[in-house]
């Protein structure tokens, strides 16, 4: 018995240690973060167990991450820890109680645990002279010339009462918003994406080229201080305001307060907000907050006694693929979706996540039958990231795009010639393109028809109330009230029938830009409907207007004019029209533009988030005052405004000279025009 014991403790250790090095070194994990964490626990509770059977090297009394990669391994001068982890408030609870036990008298300090790359910063007489990895909390690999391109970190301290020495400890990370530009610049490359922000993080930063990680938009925020000569504090938030003087990166998601109910506060907070953050966040940390106790209290082999991360559900899990299916979209694009066993990712349980096209499954090497990685962040459709290819066993097959649409079996085919897409073309009366067209008119970026969303729009149809969407404005109480959907048990009009009529009375008198949005002609977006709207001012101009007129638009162009050509030369979009003209909804432009056009003939490219504006809130107030909203920096480009966490566009701004403004002086623009600007 015991020798089986040991050897389920030893082959536990050395999986995990495994597992360590994908994450920490090849920057390719093949199990989640929650996996990782739950196998970890599973062997503490052997070893707490079997204490004779614990070895010195297992990966409970060592931090991960301790192998060469290339860089020149150096010693931290204070041991590097990592923390403890817990997953629900009722572990979190047993360790209050384990520091009540303590009997001290304490205040907590709680923050956001930044998922990204732990590095600590060496400064001896202000100036900063090493970066170092975690490592294995005693040793960690030399990054300092590729930590010094990141902007946030001074090269020097700045302020009064500085340390002759300074260890700070920190998390380098990829902001979000950074990330998914980057993401999509690389991609348009044709290199291979990156899994995840933390990945890119280390990765960039263990690039042997620093002129390559200088590209990339690295950020960094401090949390903790190593080994220090020189000065001296009393509490954690007393440490964070020093280092802020100092000019070091410090986070403001922080809070110090004086009750177990007010850590769960803070920690349900951020779990309701998590995707609100700047970066991405995995939990959040609580800490004794004065310095005497902690030290007090003191450290385990690898971790603080006074300090805990709280883990939040993860958004990145792995699971097996069942199958490859397909849907069927409102243009009539069919787009495989993997079909998984279910698996719970961000809080919620999944069993469907998108693959968007059929070369993209062959991009990613995907195979029916794999183990594959998903992620979801907010309210996101999960999104297969790939498949962990080390856990093959033969029996997977490769997908292969079916030749016929599932819904109304009519022959698939692309539109054009080198179409990634295939699409379905019967737009008329497949039943999955009219649903989808149905709930697309109700959307926000149509109609916005609050009532009108995917049940509602899947029951008028299967009770036959409407044929197309054409007759959506003709809709009746008599004929709703044959609808089991919008009728109560005893056969009354329920809410949902009196708020759709309402609804639908008051989307007919919507700005003739959301009119065309609701259309579902292919290309004609909301920036693309705005320009048509403001230059023809009603659909039967639209109608009527050329190729050459449609495409001299700004924002249009020829293929969206081509699009729109088509659109209206279809006998039945001619009959919607007609139907809703005659239901009341307007075909003609009625929204007064008041607003002044300061940024008339100016081209404006947004990066990064602004406090005062949505990224939509944003494009919009630049068309409406005349302006041009572009995805792209170039020549032309007159400014480039940016917000916190900028992407590339930033830079590539400052390379062609372009104007950067800030969030006040693009809203003194908006406001008076460039003569206003400061």
């Amino acid at each position: 018995m015991s020798a089986l014991i040991a050897e389920q403790i030893a082959a536990l250790g050395e999986e995990l240690r495994d597992h360590q090095f994908r994450y920490y070194v090849l920057d390719k994990p093949i199990i989640s973060d929650a996996e990782f964490d739950a196998k970890l626990k599973e062997l503490e509770a052997l070893e707490n167990k079997y204490p004779q059977y614990r070895s010195a090297e297992s990966p409970t009394q060592i931090v991960g991450g301790g192998f060469a990669t290339g860089f020149e391994a150096r010693d931290h001068i204070s041991k590097m820890t990592s923390l403890d982890n817990v997953f629900g408030f009722d572990e979190l609870a047993t360790w209050f109680d384990r520091i009540d036990k303590a009997n001290v008298t304490n205040s907590w300090l709680c923050e956001v645990k930044v998922d990204g790359l732990a590095i600590n910063l060496l400064y001896r007489d202000s100036k900063l002279v090493q970066a170092l990895t975690r490592g294995n909390g005693v040793t960690g690999e030399d990054v300092t010339l590729n930590i010094k391109t990141i902007s946030v970190i001074p090269h020097e301290l700045v302020g009064k009462n500085i340390p002759s020495l300074l260890e700070v400890r920190g998390e380098v990370f990829f902001p979000l918003k950074a990330f998914n530009d980057f993401n999509e610049e690389i991609q348009e490359s044709g290199k291979a994406a990156f899994a995840n922000p933390r990945n890119a993080a280390a990765g960039s930063l263990r690039q042997k080229d620093p002129r390559v990680t200088a590209s990339r938009p690295l950020s960094m925020v401090v949390h903790g201080i190593g080994a220090i000569e020189g000065a001296s504090f009393t509490s954690q938030s007393q440490a964070y305001e020093l280092l802020k003087s100092w000019g070091l990166p410090t986070s403001t998601r922080y809070k110090v307060v004086q009750t177990r109910k007010e850590v769960e506060e803070f920690i349900n907070f951020y779990q309701t907000n998590r995707h609100d953050v700047e970066h991405e966040i995995d939990g959040v940390v609580i800490k004794i907050n004065e310095i005497d106790i902690q030290n007090q209290l003191g450290y385990t082999s690898r971790a603080p006694k006074w300090a805990i991360a709280f883990k939040y559900p993860p958004v990145e899990v792995t699971t097996k693929l069942l199958d490859i299916k397909v849907s069927v979209g409102r243009t009539g694009r069919v787009t495989p979706f993997a079909y998984m066993e279910p698996v719970v990712v961000a809080g919620s349980t999944v069993s469907n996540a998108t693959l968007h096209n059929q070369e993209e499954v062959l991009r990613k090497g995907i195979l029916i039958g794999d183990t594959v990685i998903i992620r979801k962040a907010g309210d996101v459709i999960p999104e297969v990231l790939g498949p962990v290819v080390e856990m093959r066993d033969g029996s997977e097959r490769a997908f292969v795009m079916p030749t016929k649409c599932p819904d109304c079996g009519t022959k698939l085919k692309a539109i054009s010639v080198g179409d990634v897409d295939i699409r379905c073309p019967n737009t008329q009366s497949c039943p999955a393109q009219l649903r989808e067209r149905l709930f697309y008119i109700g959307s926000r970026a149509a109609l916005d028809i609050d009532v009108l969303g995917f049940e509602a729009a899947t029951a008028l149809l299967e009770s036959g109330l409407i044929t197309d969407e054409g007759d959506l404005f003709d809709l009746t109480s008599d004929q709703l009230a044959t609808s089991e959907f919008f009728t109560k048990k005893d056969g009354a009009l329920g809410a949902n029938a009196e708020k759709l009529l309402i609804a639908l009375d008051g989307a007919k008198s919507r700005p003739l830009w959301r009119v065309l949005v609701a259309l579902s002609i292919r290309h004609v977006g909301p920036t693309a409907a705005q320009s048509l709207a403001k230059s023809f001012g009603s659909v039967a101009a639209i109608t009527q207007a050329s190729l050459e007129q449609l495409a001299a638009v700004d924002g249009v162009g020829e293929i969206i004019a081509q699009s729109v050509i088509e659109w209206f030369d279809i006998d039945w979009h001619q009959a919607i029209i007609r139907k809703w003209s005659e239901a009341g909804v307007a075909m003609v432009e009625t929204f007064v533009n008041t607003n002044p056009q300061t940024l008339a003939g100016l081209t404006l490219v947004v990066t990064g988030s602004l406090e005062s504006f949505t990224r939509d809130g944003v494009d919009e107030a630049i068309t409406l005052h005349g302006g041009k909203s572009s995805g792209s920096v170039s020549k032309k480009t007159n400014y480039v405004v940016v917000g916190d966490s900028p992407g590339s566009k930033a830079a590539k701004a400052e390379e062609l000279g372009v104007r950067v403004l800030n969030e006040a002086q693009f809203k003194q623009l908006l406001a008076h025009g460039p003569d206003g600007l400061k």
